[in-house]
């Protein structure tokens, strides 16, 4: 699986996005996953990409919340969580999405 996490430049949430994408897959184990940004400089860098604002994130090109509508706007993005919006994702929510696409814990031992 690659994850991507999409973001414009100086966006205040990419670091935040990261650590929990990171986060969520140290908790599944899956440290053979590494997370690849991808810097969005102009409306021609959205094509293709599923950007829905910054952070993004994918997996195998599909955004992981699927909620947030396609932009080519450089914008930033919110994501609804269970304490309001927040400009990223909980650690907890990124665990549930990348388990729905497929992503299974590592079985070895830790």
């Amino acid at each position: 699986m690659k994850i991507e996490l999409l973001h414009i430049a100086d966006c205040p949430n990419t670091v935040r996005a990261l650590e929990r994408v990171e986060a969520a897959l140290a908790a599944l184990g899956r440290d053979d996953v590494a997370v690849h940004l991808r810097l969005i400089e102009s409306a021609a860098d959205t094509a293709g990409t599923g950007f829905a604002g910054s952070p993004t994130i994918t997996a195998d090109g599909a955004d992981l919340f699927p909620g947030g509508a396609p932009s080519v706007e450089l914008a930033c993005r919110i994501y609804p969580t269970p304490g309001g919006h927040a400009g990223a994702p909980t650690v907890e929510q990124v665990i549930e999405a990348l388990k729905s696409r497929g992503l299974t814990p590592s079985q070895r031992r830790r």
